[in-house]
């Protein structure tokens, strides 16, 4: 211990004031140190003097003090030190103290009426600590003094949802009180009287307006709003106004059009949040992409991302375009929302969109000015006035720099062209260098050339103001920003740009701080990113006349890698043992630290970045990169498959079959145009289905690749059954099985399924049964949780064809408890639907229906329109069972139409046999047309309820059969 002190002891009389730091007291040693040579001394000492000041009624000797108080942190208490329990107590002790300090310091800065100084302060010990209710009823004051109303219930929001979520207890008496005064204040303005209440989100527990919605938790897909909104205050009001006047009769729908960077995406942000107090239960963004093709958000997926917002699993969204608009207007139409569409290409592009109910404002932004009647006249956003430009800047740089230099001002914010964009980037660029005064930087800009880049007719860019904040930059976060528009997607995170850039994860997380700070990039959660429309352009335009064609070809190729072999990652959790391994095998990757810093992959990351990996898909095809755009697409596969996403299949698969045939693969070719026939037939374009799997056939028999011609052939058998097409679904099935050695001595037959299907449907239940039980005996052998699952639904649904009901109610239920534990949930929709017939078949009419009705609702998730229009077909039976003839014929009806649309004549038949039942007791001669059309698809297709079919015909006129055979055929031709 003495030669520890002895150290120490030397160590300080080093110091020129060390002299005497260390004593020997007794058995011990002791630190003297004068108190005003301690930075916590001198914190307690000035913040007790501020308070004493403040009870004086000295504002400003208090503010003084306790500024100097607060400016003594740099960081952390004794940050690096590893700190035992008495040093730990005292360090959370003197915390509690500076977070007091700043409160207070806060607090008089409202006192002495500069909110404009306590704001940027709260939202930093907000921002550090979410929980704390004293510095959120500061904040709350200090937005509603300056009378900005509506962020000022937003931080009310914040804080009782973190402390719901967090700690299941809702607000404390002052924060409520407080929001009750701003809401009265905001009722009183807007003249609302006793019998007419404004119901703000913030206030209202669960999110639904009393009395009104009755939902539950409001949604917030809004960005944050900016907290320098200046100007525009007769837009505004036209705008509110204009709401109040129609909300009550019809949708109110606002066009915003203007220049790019002039504001428009700002003030519809601005004036959602106004709406907000009015329309509680939702609010919603989505960027529309209108300013580039390769971006654009057709309106198909455009509904799945609203819908998605307000909470409907993916599995829940229909494939039918119309089917999608019913259930989002029908999801609108129960809450009262604010809609925030951006970045509009078109009248076109919108109107699929828009609410039928009065209970939803709409505001939509674009560059281009929309002229269709449906949608409205447009809003024409001008550039901000002199006046209001200064204002912006005197927000961002201090007022006092700006009053003391007023022709500086007006001549930065003239160079801006009084852009609200360009003038923050400016006013940005001087908050951080106090030294500078405005006419260094009026100087600077003219110096500069300041382009207009028009993009359209309204739109245009500023290049010399992005200049000014992109010529600072060290040189390798210069690259990172060059690069980065580059990057094909939305968003970005450090990992991506770790590869494009060639950086670490750390050095491309620390070049995309700095640019968030000089506001190049804006930061969406801390792990995602994005450039700006004119940021992207610049960056592009940067990229391109500073670094060579093969070092942006090299970045590419590297992101490219990246988002490859991340997809591949999660596919192979998908689908572990399919052709994954053998068909898309990892190319050479030379940075798999990138990927191992993205912690295990699940398909919630192909979820988060679904639309931005469709893009990648079509951007490498189009840099070259035709291996990259297959592989990925094909990796994407079974993701978008089981969640219902055809449209991205066939997509992605269009283009990834082009970048096969580019570079000439033909086993990609192949593999593609399998892929694509996958999509086109749950969509129910069973002839595109038909055309891109014989070509994948042909391309494979060629290559004189066994495994994948069989394949591919009983993918073909599928579509042949889906198509009506039995016999020849039949021997196909039969002429892969000969060929058995093609498949391997471990590879499951992949037509057994299929054929065993087939031979069902066509009453050869004998044979279905032997092929069912050789697919589940292999699969058993083989220890495959799916193909035993599928084998057991299908077993029982011949088991239930065959009359065997509860032989087939238990192997059912085995399938169903299987699928349950093990998480695939593929074919459910039929395993239950066929369960439902034999709960029919013993009576148990009840269980039935509500086994179709389940089995319908999951069809309609999982866009399997053919198991829909089975499902329907089954629950009019069993409500024919019942005695509800109606509604029995309706469900056929509605089975009649969608088997029609998708060409599906098995359950056409059906439904006009279904219909045939419900009509014979009420008009047998409408009952004898709908029996003569259903014998003609049942004996074409060959399947045994063409016998039922017989028998009711000549049950109807009292004839023979075969008198009724002549008599369908004569209806067929006719």
């Amino acid at each position: 211990m003495r030669t520890y002190a002895a150290n120490l002891r030397r160590t300080f009389e080093a110091s020129p004031a060390g002299g005497g730091a260390i004593e020997r007291q007794r058995n011990g040693y002791r630190l003297v140190a004068d108190p005003d040579r301690v930075d916590l001394f001198r914190f307690e000492l000035e913040r007790n003097a501020g308070r004493e000041a403040l009870v004086s009624g000295d504002l400003d000797g208090a503010r003084q003090l306790l500024e100097r108080a607060a400016a003594r942190w740099q960081g952390p208490m004794l940050a690096g030190i590893p700190l035992g329990p008495v040093l730990t107590s005292r360090t959370v002790a003197a915390e509690e103290e500076r977070l007091l300090t700043v409160e207070l310091l806060a607090d008089v800065q409202l006192r002495s009426a500069r909110d404009d100084l306590a704001i940027p302060l709260l939202r930093g010990v907000v921002a550090r600590h979410p929980l704390r209710e004293p510095a959120y009823l500061l904040l709350m004051r200090a937005l509603f003094e300056r009378g900005d109303n509506a962020e000022a219930l937003v931080a009310y929001d914040e804080i009782r949802t973190r402390l719901v979520t967090e700690l299941g207890v809702g607000p404390g008496n002052n924060l409520q009180d407080l929001r009750r005064s701003i809401v009265a204040s905001v009722s009183h303005a807007r003249g609302v009287g006793p019998g007419r209440s404004v119901a703000v989100t913030a206030g209202v527990q669960g999110g639904a307006t009393p009395g009104e919605t009755g939902r539950t938790s409001p949604v917030d897909h809004l960005p944050r709003a900016v907290t320098d909104f200046v100007g525009r205050e007769e837009m505004v009001s036209r705008l509110l106004a204009e709401t109040r006047r129609v909300e009550r009769r019809v949708p109110a729908v606002h066009i915003i059009d203007g220049m790019a960077g002039s504001g428009k995406t700002t003030l519809a942000v601005h004036l959602a949040r106004r709406l907000s107090d009015r329309y509680p239960d939702a609010a919603l963004f989505l960027d529309l992409g209108g300013h580039g093709e390769k971006h654009r958000v057709e309106p198909a997926g455009a509904l799945v991302t609203l819908l998605r917002q307000l909470g409907v699993p993916a599995h829940q969204v229909p494939v039918e375009i119309d089917d999608r608009k019913e259930l989002w207007r029908r999801e609108l139409g129960h809450r009262r929302s604010v809609l925030v569409l951006d970045n509009a290409a078109s009248s076109e592009q919108i109107l699929p969109l828009l609410p039928t109910e009065p209970s939803t404002v709409v505001l939509v932004t674009s560059r281009r000015r929309l002229t269709h009647p449906d949608v409205g006249l447009s809003q024409t956003l001008p550039v901000l006035t002199s006046q209001e430009s200064v204002d912006l800047l005197a927000l961002s740089v201090g007022r006092d720099r700006v009053e003391a230099e007023p022709e500086a001002a007006a001549e930065v914010v003239r160079r801006c062209g009084h852009l609200p964009l360009a003038i923050r980037l400016a006013g940005a660029r001087l908050a951080h260098r106090r030294g500078w005064r405005l006419a260094d930087l009026a100087e600077q800009m003219a110096e500069a050339t300041v382009v207009l880049r028009h993009l359209a007719d309204e739109e245009s860019t500023v290049t010399g103001v992005f200049a000014t904040s992109y010529e600072p930059l060290p040189e390798s976060t210069k690259r990172v920003f060059r690069f980065l528009g580059l990057y094909p997607g939305s968003r970005f995170g450090p990992p991506a740009v770790a590869a494009l850039t060639g950086l670490t994860v750390a050095e491309a997380r620390a070049a995309l701080d700095d640019l968030v700070d000089r506001n190049l990039v804006e930061d969406l959660d801390s792990t995602r990113y994005r450039l700006h429309d004119l940021m992207r352009q610049y960056s592009i335009e940067l990229c391109t006349s500073t670094d060579s064609a093969g070092d942006r070809r090299t970045g590419l190729a590297h992101l490219f890698d990246f988002v490859v072999e991340m997809a591949l990652r999660v596919a192979r959790t998908l689908e572990p043992d399919d052709d994954m391994g053998l068909r898309v095998t990892r190319l050479p990757y030379a940075r798999p630290e990138l990927v191992e810093q993205m912690g295990e992959p699940t398909i919630d990351w192909l979820e988060t970045e679904r639309t931005d990996l469709v893009t990648v898909v079509l951007s490498a095809l189009d840099a070259g990169f035709h291996e990259h755009s297959w592989r990925l697409a094909r990796a994407l596969w079974r993701f978008c498959y089981i969640r219902g996403y055809f449209e991205d299949i066939i997509v992605t698969h269009r283009h990834a079959l082009a970048a096969a045939e580019a570079s000439g693969d033909v086993d990609a070719m192949a593999l593609m145009n399998n892929y694509l026939a996958s999509a086109y037939v749950r969509t129910g374009d069973n002839r595109e289905a038909l055309d891109h799997l014989n070509r994948a056939v042909t391309i494979a028999r060629e290559s004189r690749d066994v495994l994948s011609t069989a394949r591919y052939s009983a993918n073909l058998a599928a579509v042949y059954w889906w198509s009506g097409n039995l016999t020849e679904a039949v021997a196909v099935g039969f002429e892969c099985l000969r060929d058995y050695k093609g498949y391997g001595n471990v590879r499951v037959p992949m037509v057994l399924p299929n054929l065993g299907i087939a031979l069902t449907s066509l009453g050869r239940y004998e044979e279905a049964l032997r092929i069912h039980r050789l697919h589940l005996a292999w699969a058993r052998t083989h220890s495959y949780e799916f193909h035993t699952l599928n084998a057991l639904s299908h077993i029982g649904a011949v088991r239930v064809r065959m009359g065997d009901l509860p032989q087939a109610i238990r192997i059912l239920l085995a399938s169903l408890a299987l699928r349950e534990r093990t998480g695939h949930r593929y074919a459910e929709a039929e395993a239950r639907n066929d369960l439902g017939i034999a709960y029919r078949g013993l009576g148990r009419l009840v269980e039935a229906q509500q086994e179709h009705e389940t089995a319908r609702k999951l069809s309609i998730g999982s866009g399997e329109r053919h198991v829909e229009a089975a499902a329907l077909n089954e629950l009019g039976r069993t409500l024919l069972a019942q005695g509800r003839g109606v509604e029995a014929a309706e469900m056929h009806e509605e089975a009649l139409r969608l088997a029609t649309r998708i060409a599906h004549p098995y359950e056409q038949g059906r439904a006009l046999a279904g219909l045939a039942e419900h009509s014979a007791g009420v008009d047998p001669a409408e009952a004898r047309r709908y029996w003569e059309r259903a014998l003609v698809i049942f004996r074409r297709m060959g399947v045994p309820e063409r016998f039922d079919a017989e028998r009711r015909l000549a049950g109807l006129v009292g004839v023979e059969a075969d008198d009724h055979h002549t008599r369908a055929s004569d209806a067929a031709k006719r």
